[in-house]
């Protein structure tokens, strides 16, 4: 079982930053796939981007490449995700995410019905 709880979140103006956390109450955080989904006002929730359990290989949304980078530090069983030039479309709930399933097959597949553990959720606006 893994407990998942993201924090950072809040209110920023177009052009700024904001970085994410994800903390993971698991003894194997490390063999996990992570990953990042939002769901804005309306719209199905979407991918993202993930990190290998190693975390040598990353996938991201081609609508947050260049400036989103998600990380992890498995000391601290924690996983972050770096936005930068955040836009008014990226105002959503931002989902943390974690999966049992082999890298090659979440980072390719981009879809929640690969992950089996959530988090509540944080919410991120950005004001034009």
């Amino acid at each position: 079982q893994v407990q998942l709880a993201e924090s950072g979140g809040g209110l920023v103006q177009a052009g700024g930053s904001l970085r994410l956390s994800c903390a993971a109450s698991a003894r194997s955080f490390s063999t996990y796939v992570m990953g990042w989904f939002r769901q804005a006002p309306g719209k199905e929730r979407e991918f993202v981007a993930a990190i290998s359990w190693a975390g040598r290989s990353t996938s991201y949304t081609d609508s947050v490449k260049g400036r989103f980078t998600i990380s992890k530090v498995s000391t601290k069983n924690t996983v972050y995700l770096q936005m930068n030039s955040l836009k008014p479309e990226d105002t959503a709930v931002y989902y943390c995410a974690a999966s049992p399933r082999p890298a090659g097959v979440v980072l390719t597949t981009q879809s929640e019905s690969v992950y089996d553990y959530w988090g509540q959720g944080t919410q991120v606006t950005v004001s034009s």
